[in-house]
């Protein structure tokens, strides 16, 4: 397949951007080709259209929405795209409870995946694993990445059993 992946990485407002800039390069440094831009599903609802043809269009292969408080972005996104949508709740008024909820919970027949709150992490790797039934190269990727945690682990327990770090 000569196309690389493409994602639309969407925050709700500018304030959300540091949160979310793991997911832009977890997925940059997989080869995703990755659209990282704002738009507000209560304030700017014409961008949102404008961008759901575009998913629509076969411009985008998923999604990932990352918004704070009543965090409708998501489902705003899911309901004008047939895409997959991950929403990422992020910390706000109630420490991001309020906005878990408003992701998790949609009506039946507009699905978002979610993930916990904060984890614009997990949302990339998540998408990667959606991605890679289609981009098999992902999925290397991802296994090379599972090898690297691993290590990681198996590094810290070394350091710790020899008394080289703080326990």
């Amino acid at each position: 397949m000569d196309r690389r992946a493409r994602v639309l990485v969407l925050m709700g407002s500018k304030s959300d951007v540091e949160m979310m800039k793991e997911t832009k390069e977890i997925l940059e440094e997989a080869g995703v080709e990755v659209l990282f831009t704002i738009a507000s599903a209560h304030r700017s609802p014409q961008r949102i259209e404008m961008l759901c043809e575009k998913c629509e269009r076969g411009e985008f292969d998923l999604v990932i929405a990352g918004a704070g408080m009543s965090a409708h972005l998501a489902g705003v996104v899911a309901s004008h795209t047939l895409l997959p949508v991950i929403g990422v709740p992020l910390g706000g008024n109630l420490l991001g409870l309020d906005a878990l909820l408003s992701t998790v919970q949609m009506p039946p027949g507009v699905p978002v995946a979610s993930v916990g709150i904060n984890s614009s992490k997990n949302a990339a790797l998540l998408a990667l694993r959606i991605l890679s039934l289609k981009y098999p190269q992902l999925r290397k990727w991802l296994a090379l990445y599972r090898d690297k945690m691993a290590k990681e682990v198996e590094r810290s327990a070394e350091e710790l059993e020899k008394g080289d770090i703080n326990s």
